[in-house]
């Protein structure tokens, strides 16, 4: 659906700027995510917070952007494709809750040396921040060339990830003696927020091949898959 659209729009009009500053959302949301990331593998949050912040601001500041630009094709083109433009809305929404997601992420940082301590969960967790930033380079990938195997392949590992996620988060709550309650805490936080940013990378891709009534909705993975998670 957006997906040839976007492959038709070089005419530099009001849509046009609509998905570039779609493309900017993301990349901003993929640099916070990075930035986190490196927070969370030893970093000082000190160092990345006012530019995470701020960061966080130039993504809502798009999105209101994007948003008068669809209003503005939509005025002006009567022939406008009005599926595609509500699928651009809703995406972007997405986009925008990457950054939140991102900056609650951070906030996780701010409250003592979590994961310091040697822990049956620490080097799980570790890896899965490494596979959200594949996903971000298949989503934007995908957008770009109209790839529609490049969005379903992200998909796949977005689903891949949540499940990873879902079986961190349950054995936590299982938990009685092998970490502390605030170790128990942030990690938890931590797989929450993972798997909502994959879970929007993955509404994004759907909108490349999807129609709009599809939009957030994917079957369901086969008995048995390591992907069985779809919210």
């Amino acid at each position: 659906m957006l997906g040839a659209l976007l492959a038709a729009l070089r005419g530099g009009d009001a849509l046009d700027q609509a998905f570039r500053e779609f493309d900017e959302m993301l990349t901003a949301g993929q640099w916070m995510f990075r930035e986190v990331h490196g927070v969370l593998a030893g970093g000082n949050p000190a160092d990345v917070r006012e530019a995470v912040f701020t960061r966080d601001q130039d993504i809502n500041r798009l999105l209101r952007s994007l948003r008068g630009n669809i209003v503005t094709h939509l005025s002006v083109n009567r022939n406008a494709d009005i599926a595609a433009c509500l699928a651009l809305m809703s995406i972007a929404k997405d986009a925008e809750r990457i950054g939140d997601y991102c900056k609650n992420l951070y906030e996780v940082t701010e409250h003592g040396d979590f994961g310091q301590s040697p822990s049956p969960y620490q080097e799980r967790i570790r890896q899965i921040p490494g596979e959200v930033e594949k996903i971000f380079d298949l989503v934007r990938a995908a957008f770009q060339n109209s790839d529609t195997k490049e969005a379903k392949v992200a998909i796949k590992a977005a689903d891949a990830v949540r499940a990873a996620c879902d079986e961190i988060a349950m054995e936590l709550l299982d938990d009685r003696s092998t970490i502390s309650m605030q170790e128990a805490v942030s990690y938890s936080m931590q797989t929450r927020y993972f798997k909502r940013i994959a879970s929007h990378l993955a509404n994004i891709s759907t909108a490349v091949f999807g129609r709009i009534e599809d939009l957030d909705f994917r079957k369901p993975p086969k008995p048995g898959s390591s992907a069985q998670t779809q919210s």
